[in-house]
């Protein structure tokens, strides 16, 4: 049986066989000893997004140390509310540091610890609960809304429709209309002043 380790874009855990292309994990440790889970969903406001092979390290998933998650692809993981590791993706997470700068317009890329700090808080919402409401065209590519309960991420003209093995289909994009959207606010900033998400190949 897969282990419930696999993230949605609503930012719950799920068992499901399918392979993702990056993993994370959300501070630690939070699965028990038998590799389940109990009411606990993260350890600390560190919650961090990261490739899957990296110096040739090798773990044994859900033994010790942190609870390894995986992710369908980067758009996935941001909507859940992850951002990019510093250690092993230290290029994409200065990018996206400098873009939320822009966004925030201040004077200098913030820390990790700063960053953490905003999207915990924006992340304590009930699981599956849109972050607000707004209009779909003023969206930049990467963020993921929630039509009829299921998930959709942006991307050009187009609505992709998320499953865990990849992008099932697309659909035109509508405008001048309002959705609920999954992807907290302040990375909603950051993609909107150019940070470039990894999205899985099916969405090519």
């Amino acid at each position: 049986m897969p282990l419930q380790n696999r993230v949605t874009p609503f930012g719950d855990l799920a068992a499901d066989p399918a392979r993702g292309t990056l993993f994370g994990n959300r501070g630690g440790r939070f699965h028990r000893d038998d590799r389940t889970l109990g009411a606990r969903r993260w350890a600390s406001r560190q919650w961090i997004c990261c490739v899957l092979d990296f110096k040739g390290r090798h773990r044994d998933v859900w033994s010790s140390g942190y609870t390894e998650l995986f992710f369908l692809d980067e758009p996935t993981a941001l909507a859940a509310g992850h951002r990019p590791c510093f250690e092993c993706r230290r290029a994409d997470a200065l990018a996206f540091a400098r873009c939320w700068q822009q966004a925030a317009a201040i004077a200098q890329p913030p820390r990790a610890p700063q960053m953490d700090a905003v999207l915990h808080a924006q992340r304590m919402r009930r699981v599956g609960e849109p972050h607000s409401r707004v209009a779909i065209d003023g969206l930049p590519d990467g963020a993921f809304i929630a039509r009829d309960g299921t998930a959709f991420a942006l991307r050009g003209r187009h609505l992709l429709r998320w499953s865990h093995a990849g992008y099932l289909d697309r659909m035109a994009r509508p405008t001048g209309i309002d959705v609920d959207v999954l992807t907290p606010p302040a990375i909603i900033a950051a993609l909107a002043h150019g940070y470039p998400p990894r999205w899985h190949p099916s969405a090519i």
